[in-house]
């Protein structure tokens, strides 16, 4: 399910990365502790991120009230850490990339009525 809307504009911080192999379970628990880090930040909005199992190739979308909350995140001493650890050991590569979002647009398909028979 995608994260929930926001009213525009607002900043999108899109970071693309090929993993290493191996998923080590310090990688699982930097990750959660950077989500929880970050849902404390000023100006922060949200996050959607999904990972290809098969490849390991992962693309994880932060939204940002504004460029200059992402700036403060940026030098967060914890996302510092985190960002060495990353390059260290869990990313082969990586490609972070910062949209600002003017417009958007959702799609719900309609739930269907379970006690209705149709036709």
């Amino acid at each position: 399910m995608p994260a929930l809307l926001f009213d525009p504009p607002y900043y999108a911080v899109i970071f693309t990365a090929q993993r290493t192999e191996g998923d080590e379970p310090a990688y699982a628990r930097t990750a959660a502790l950077m989500d929880q880090l970050a849902a404390k930040a000023p100006g922060y909005l949200g996050i959607e991120s999904t990972r290809d199992p098969n490849n390991g190739l992962g693309i994880t979308v932060s939204y940002w009230r504004d460029e200059a909350a992402i700036q403060a995140w940026k030098t967060q001493a914890d996302d510092v850490m985190a960002r060495q650890a990353g390059r260290d050991r869990w990313y082969a590569s990586y490609a972070l990339r910062v949209a600002k979002v003017e417009r958007e647009y959702d799609f719900h398909k309609p739930k269907s009525d379970a006690g209705s028979a149709s036709a």
